[in-house]
């Protein structure tokens, strides 16, 4: 479903946009490209935000995976 909605662009954004709508492989009108955008966009947040959370976890745990790391290789042998 579509919802329409109303925004305010910079003139020099819209003119931007509005040559890149003649491009090969590019939407044809504003309202499929904005989308597009904003559909890039928004997958881009979510990514820094999973990684933000996954780093954070990562950082946390750090000294006990270190260990464990270190334990495991202490198995090893020379060669």
């Amino acid at each position: 479903m579509k919802i329409k909605t109303s925004i305010t662009l910079s003139e020099g954004l819209v003119r931007d946009m509005d040559s890149l709508l003649k491009a090969p492989d590019t939407p044809k009108n504003r309202s499929a490209f904005l989308e597009a955008a904003l559909r890039q966009y928004v997958a881009l947040l979510r990514r820094r935000i999973r990684d933000a959370r996954d780093t954070e976890i990562l950082d946390r745990k750090a000294s006990a995976l270190n260990d464990e790391a270190n334990d495991v290789l202490s198995y090893q042998v020379d060669l």
